[in-house]
């Protein structure tokens, strides 16, 4: 996808729906200084560009039962480029991984994993993890306390 520009419109725009994305286009408009109708066609503009890839809640893990949070580091078998893609197709249907990062260093995926509890956590590492493609090693890193989550993406280097 070719880059595109932000003005400072688009900037504001962006980091007010990161601070809020419930607000609805008038609040919007009024918040970066724009008529309801120019902000919309621009809001629009954002998503068609996939700079404004989608809209969510932010949950609290905990409230709803995933009091767990692991990152693991795992390591694939390098012999077949097959098997780290079968390995990102296996993690991709795994509701439990919510994020996966092909990474340097020590790992080659590292996984943020959001479970319950730790006899959760354990039968996904027996049952799953350990038996997905190309899996050679794995380290599980429990988070004990969250200390920031879920800020807003920083954008002090757009021109």
């Amino acid at each position: 996808m070719p880059e595109t520009r932000l003005d400072a419109i688009d900037r504001k725009i962006i980091a007010a729906l990161q601070r809020d994305g419930r607000l609805t286009n008038v609040e919007l408009a009024e918040a970066v200084g724009l008529s309801p109708s120019p902000c919309l066609r621009r809001v629009r503009l954002l998503e068609e560009a996939g700079i404004i890839s989608g809209y969510h809640a932010t949950l609290d893990r905990k409230g709803v039962g995933l009091g767990l949070t692991v990152f693991v580091g795992v390591k694939v078998e390098r012999h077949r480029d097959e098997t780290a893609a079968a390995f990102r197709d296996a993690v991709r249907e795994r509701p439990e991984v919510i994020t996966c990062h092909l990474v340097s260093g020590d790992a080659d995926f590292l996984l943020q994993v959001v479970v319950p509890d730790l006899a959760a956590y354990e039968r996904f590492l027996l049952d799953t993890l350990l038996k997905l493609p190309g899996v050679s090693d794995i380290r599980s890193n429990f988070a004990i306390q969250t200390v920031k989550s879920g800020a807003p993406l920083p954008l002090d280097h757009l021109p």
